[in-house]
């Protein structure tokens, strides 16, 4: 744990020097330093597909010399024996180069897949640890972008990119190395075709960068209005929006179309450029070639392999090209990536942790103080406590700051000024996992995963057994309807339950909750959803649970905590009444009023 702690403080550490230097060389130099963090465990299935690559990289420059050979020394000169045995070499060297290719191949896609397996890991580790904070600025479908569209991008680098361009500036090096061992004239004709491609070739970085950067900001545009839209697809029916918001993603479509049409047209210029200065290429050699033939101081032989060694010269040249272009476009996702990786916005374990082992006294909120954003303060000096066994309510209009206590609570964000404290600890001292384990919270709106309804009622306590799922079931009462259910416990869950009603959703709930078995149980307007015959099953299933169990219920149904033994009244983020249902009943105050709104039959109430 400590060591890729280290290593990730030696990224930053080593990011914060090059990147200080403002140049975009230094960005990619550590861009590329941190992609090879994830080859560097595979170092030795890296090590075998380099030298086999490296061993490889004559074979093909030395085909087109072997053809000289053949050309001047034995056909010239009518030695078909000589033929023969020459004829045997070239067919060695096409063999081996096969098996080259084939063992390079599956090398670097193996090392790639498993690099990019980590890389996803990573991620998806990194997303669990990250605040509630991060999801509420970052929309789902921009994340499904960096942890899959970009990653796939970094697929085909990590799998073959690095060690082919190893292999084809090997090749170029031999190609370069054997042409003027045959003929340095002819060599010099060739590499003076070279300053025009480096420069179109620097010239197409420059532009296809940033075009790609553009990609894959319009793609991850578009992938977060489709996760959106169908999340809400109900809603767009619903209010016939189906044509303008058709409008829309025509437009966010337009945009990713354009972004690539850019793209295509700087490799539809650099691909037939290069073709271009090929073909100057080998017209100048086979030109200035048929003036030495005429003069007799240049073989067939030599004119042939040289034909050959223009193609083998510009196809690395090209396939550099072709590993440049997908370069960028790693590190156009590498980029988007590792700034995830790097978010700083996450969960922090406390220096010196105490854990809580279990709720033995009180918790008490003291002056506490949050905000969501900036100063736009939720809660405003909220004091209250709640002691081991209490049943506490907390009543209010929408937006009063209910839901937000329960999530400062639960550590889903962090109190901004005041102390909270569980047994005499403060909060942000307690470990997370030691605190889910006493805190469990139904919250008001219920996700399930797709999945069996077994597996989603033991998402919080894997291992349970079917005896205590099918038990807790039966106390909430939630059997009836599961057991009615195409194949029961074992019905597939669609994706958030679609097939179930909400009151149905917010049953199996209250089940995961209950066998989770917390010491404290939050209700976030756990009875909101559901009708009142579920309502009452609810509460008369729970009624026994809540004697022995500290218990905070967020509702706003006044009629669903009438029995609680203190009822906090929220108001605009600030506690305005605490007291006993009656109490508050008699005080006609705030709760009175409120209270009046949802029972105008009593409004004739007369309190003792």
């Amino acid at each position: 744990m400590n060591d890729g702690h280290d290593t990730k403080r030696g990224f930053q550490q080593q990011k914060d020097e090059l990147l200080s230097t403002g140049s975009k060389k230094s960005a990619d130099r550590y861009i590329i330093s941190r992609l090879l963090s994830y080859v560097k465990p595979y170092k030795h299935l890296l090590f075998w597909a380099i030298l086999i690559t490296f061993a490889g990289s004559i074979l093909g420059p030395l085909r087109p010399y072997i053809t000289k050979l053949a050309i001047d020394d034995y056909i010239a000169k009518g030695n078909i024996n000589g033929l023969a045995l020459i004829s045997l070499v070239l067919l060695g060297i096409i063999l081996l180069d096969g098996f080259k290719q084939y063992a390079a191949t599956y090398l670097t896609q193996l090392i790639g897949q498993k690099a990019i397996l980590n890389l996803r890991m990573d991620i998806f580790r990194h997303l669990q640890k990250l605040s509630i904070r991060f999801y509420d600025r970052n929309p789902a479908g921009r994340l499904i972008t960096r942890a899959t569209n970009d990653v796939e991008a970094l697929n085909e680098m990590l799998s073959s990119g690095i060690v082919t361009i190893i292999g084809d500036i090997m090749q170029l090096l031999f190609i370069v190395v054997l042409m003027f061992f045959i003929d340095w004239e002819l060599t010099l004709i060739v590499l003076s075709i070279l300053p025009l491609m480096i420069y179109a070739t620097l010239t197409f970085k420059s532009k296809v960068r940033k075009a790609f950067q553009e990609v894959r900001g319009h793609l991850a545009k578009l992938n977060s209005f489709f996760q959106e839209h169908i999340s809400g697809i109900n809603i767009v029916q619903l209010f016939d929006r189906g044509e303008s918001e058709y409008k829309k993603h025509v437009a966010i479509n337009k945009e990713y179309r354009d972004a690539n049409i850019r793209t295509i047209f700087y490799f539809s210029v650099y691909f037939p450029l290069i073709d271009l200065l090929s073909s100057i290429a080998a017209g100048l050699v086979i030109w200035y070639s048929g003036v030495r033939m005429l003069k007799g101081d240049i073989t067939l032989g030599v004119v042939i392999s040289f034909v050959q060694y223009i193609w083998l010269f510009f196809r690395p040249l090209q396939h550099l090209s072709d590993r440049f272009n997908i370069l960028q476009t790693a590190l156009a996702s590498s980029d988007r990536i590792f700034r995830l990786l790097d978010e700083k916005d996450i969960v922090e374990e406390p220096e010196n942790p105490r854990m809580l082992e279990s709720f033995r006294d009180e918790i008490v909120f003291t002056n506490v103080w949050f905000a969501y954003n900036n100063d736009n303060w939720i809660l405003k000096n909220i004091s209250f406590r709640v002691k081991r066994g209490e049943k506490v309510a907390i009543v209010g209009s929408t937006g009063s700051g209910k839901t937000t206590i329960i999530n400062v609570l639960s550590k889903l964000y962090g109190q901004r000024k005041g102390s909270i404290t569980i047994d005499g600890t403060e909060l942000s001292q307690i470990p997370e996992q030691s605190l889910r384990k006493v805190v469990g919270v139904v919250m008001q709106d219920v996700f399930l995963f797709s999945g069996t309804i077994k597996a989603n009622l033991s998402f919080g306590k894997p291992g349970v057994s079917d005896e205590e799922i099918r038990h807790a079931a039966k106390t909430v009462g939630a059997d009836r309807f599961i057991e009615q259910l195409p194949g029961g416990y074992e019905y597939h869950v669609n994706e958030n339950g679609a097939g179930l009603s909400a009151g149905q959703k917010q049953l199996i709930a209250f089940v995961r909750a209950l066998l989770y078995n917390p010491e404290i149980l939050v209700l976030d307007e756990a009875t909101s959803s559901v009708d009142t015959e579920t309502e009452q099953l609810i509460e008369a299933a729970t009624a026994n649970l809540m004697k022995n169990r500290t218990s905070i219920i967020i509702a706003h149904r006044l009629s669903t905590v009438q029995h609680a033994d203190r009822i906090i009244v929220m108001h605009k983020g600030a506690i305005k009444e605490i007291g006993s249902h009656q109490q508050l009943l008699a005080e006609k105050g705030l709760y009175y009023k409120l209270y009046l709104l949802q029972h105008p039959e009593k409004i004739h109430l007369r309190t003792g």
